[in-house]
């Protein structure tokens, strides 16, 4: 175990002491003093795999990152959390002295070890194991002579470093309490850490266990299999008009009118209860969202109950959306090993508070994601709104996302409409191609990620609204940023917990799976029988790149069922319709609509069976009469015995 260190560093002597042992070290590390950038910085899937590493630290450091922020909001501070090696794994800030950090290159990824880039307190607090603060021309390199920057170590329960928690800011802003600052905030994550391993052992932690529930913004009620309550919570109480001591002395058959058909089901057939129901307070009878089901850990048999606020807002959200989120992960398919990272860390980071980015090429499932988060998350039972920032005019995405009062603007409804904010107010709103979205409408979207109140257009009021972010874009918006088109500021907000989702081409062994899936999902559909693909065919889709991805492969599979053919996937990515029949060689032919495919493939088959129209219709699965009406349709003229499709031609 190494020896923890938060204590402040104490005279300029020993300040002097760590700067000489680093410049001794950058010289010897062969550090140029002009060096801007680091000389180490991950991008692409080396970065996801160390962001996927470092997981556990970046969700339970990110409030109190924010916390560390919002202390010094506007006066050129920018804070970063790197791992024990020193790569930077998130960064936020203000915006002028974070356009001069980017410019440096001090992205996530980005390596802050005095081997990288010189001496400077990160690199120096990981190789010291002590907080520390360095200012101006004591960092090795001269593009940051302008600023002082004060980090902490950050140990996990055993005592080990695994990162530390930076604050930077031009050198004449920084007090003399900022190290401080930065040491408590460090010490804070460390002690989370702590505290999160503790929860595994919650039955020796019951005091822990209770101070927990009392965080959570619901009703929580535990109980014997005889509806003896044993622990709650002060919502519960507050719910029911009881203090915890009353409510220990309380059987369920009190609370609940229902109780007793209620158990039963629990114990008999492990039934879950969930629904809006009446409960019996102290002094009346109220309704609340009552879900009730057992848990069992070990030698412990319990009954949980969770009772939530039947949400106005929620009904309104329905009403007015007429969707919910609908895709859980078990609905996500897929087995390749690198997919199956990404699944697995969307699972862990679906019960955060701190926004998710979800990036990929288009038709890669980012929405599924979005919505499989949600449902995981203890938001679940709250709003999920969307919004697609590219399909909506310029001049309405700020009231779509941010409502607007009576007599706002003309056109607007009598009596005002709330935005996407109010409405997924205690839920998840989901900014699909937030790439899109206006650069003057970004500063707004901020304001309301970072101060969570959201004010109408035409209002003067501020409404507070708790509501979780999932974005999601098709760019590189790193890349946006660096044209201006995309602020940085909200970049690096939004990019808290980054997830890349792997394209088609990148998981090709999932090909067949998905492939089966939509053949039996679309033939079921509609009514058609399944299309068998030999290996040679199958093989043909695997080597194909796919640029639509896992959206393209649905609408090959739809369209393979609706024309009972096998067109040759390259064809059709290159001509748009050009779609050889199975079994067929020669030229392709160009295929404007299905209803021209299945035009082409009656006649088709009509010549195959020498114009005979019972062995036709049977081969087609169709009736006589049903033939014949088509022909009739179509025009085709059954003496008309020269006509065979152009595919089959010579």
């Amino acid at each position: 175990m190494e020896e923890q260190s938060y204590g402040s560093v104490a005279r300029s002597t020993e300040l002097k002491d760590y700067i000489e042992r680093s410049h001794e070290r950058c010289r010897r590390y062969k550090v140029s003093s002009d060096r801007v950038y680091s000389k180490r910085i991950l991008e692409g899937r080396e970065l996801f795999e160390k962001l996927e590493e470092n997981n556990s630290l970046i969700l339970t450091a990110a409030p109190f990152i924010n916390n560390l922020h919002e202390f010094v909001r506007g006066s050129d501070f920018f804070a970063i959390l790197t791992d024990r090696e020193g790569c930077i794994l998130s960064v936020i800030g203000d915006e002028n002295i974070l356009t001069e950090a980017f410019s440096f290159h001090m992205v996530p990824g980005a390596y802050m070890d005095e081997r990288s880039i010189g001496t400077n307190a990160m690199g120096t607090c990981i190789e010291e194991r002590a907080p520390l603060q360095v200012s101006g021309s004591e960092h090795f390199v001269s593009v940051y002579h302008r600023w002082t920057c004060s980090a902490a170590p950050i140990w996990d329960p055993d005592g080990t470093l695994i990162g530390t928690l930076d604050l930077t800011g031009y050198s004449d802003g920084v007090h003399s309490h900022t190290l401080g600052m930065v040491v408590a905030a460090a010490h804070s994550i460390s002690k989370m850490m702590e505290a999160e391993r503790s929860k595994l052992d919650l039955s020796e932690r019951q005091v822990f266990h209770e101070a927990i529930l009392d965080t959570f913004q619901v009703g929580v009620v535990v109980m014997d299999l005889n509806g003896n309550i044993d622990m709650t919570n002060n919502m519960a109480c507050d719910m029911f008009g009881y203090d915890k001591d009353d409510m220990r002395r309380i059987n369920a058959r009190k609370l609940l009118r229902d109780w007793d058909s209620i158990r039963r089901s629990l114990l008999e057939d492990g039934t879950e209860y969930e629904a809006d129901t009446d409960v019996f307070s102290r002094k009346n009878r109220l309704q609340y969202n009552v879900s009730i089901y057992r848990m069992i850990r070990g030698k412990y048999d319990s009954i949980v109950m969770i009772l939530r606020e039947v949400r106005k807002q929620r009904k309104l959200a329905e009403k007015l959306m007429g969707r919910r989120a609908i895709y859980t992960f078990d609905k996500i398919i897929g087995q390749d090993p690198n997919f199956v990272k990404v699944l697995d860390l969307a699972k862990k980071i679906s019960d955060s508070k701190s926004t998710v980015l979800l990036m990929g090429e288009s038709g890669t499932g980012k929405e599924l994601f979005a919505q499989s988060i949600h449902n995981r998350s203890n938001r679940s039972r709250e709003p999920f709104i969307a919004l697609n920032c590219g399909a909506i005019p310029r001049n309405l995405i700020e009231s779509e996302l941010f409502g607007y009062e009576e007599g706002a603007f003309t056109g607007a409804k009598s009596k005002g409409m709330p935005g996407k904010f109010e409405l997924a107010d205690g839920g998840t709103l989901f900014l699909d191609e937030i790439g899109e979205m206006p650069i003057d409408l970004q500063t707004r979207l901020l304001r309301v990620i970072e101060e969570g109140t959201v004010s109408r257009i035409g209002s003067i009021h501020d409404n507070v609204v708790n509501v979780r972010v999932i974005a999601a874009t098709n760019r590189e918006l790193r890349d946006e940023v660096e044209r201006g088109t995309f602020r940085k500021d909200l970049y690096y907000r939004l990019n808290v917990l980054p997830l890349r989702l792997p394209s088609l081409k990148e998981r090709r062994s999932d090909i067949p799976v998905l492939f089966d899936f939509f053949m039996g999902r679309i033939s079921k559909k509609h009514n058609k029988k399944r299309i068998d693909f030999s290996r040679d065919q199958m093989d043909r889709l695997m080597e194909y790149d796919w640029p639509g991805n896992i959206r393209e492969l649905e609408n090959y599979v739809e369209l393979v069922v609706n024309t009972e053919s096998v067109p040759d996937i390259f064809e059709v990515n290159r001509g748009r319709g050009d779609l050889p029949m199975a079994g067929t060689s020669g030229p392709s032919r160009r295929v404007a609509s299905l209803t021209e495919i299945e035009k082409e493939h009656i006649l088709f088959m009509l010549e195959h069976e020498d114009w005979n129209i019972s062995k036709a219709a049977k081969a087609l699965e169709i009736g006589r009469n049903t033939l014949y009406r088509k022909l009739e349709a179509y025009g085709l003229d059954v003496s008309i015995r020269d006509k065979v499709p152009e595919w089959n031609s010579k």
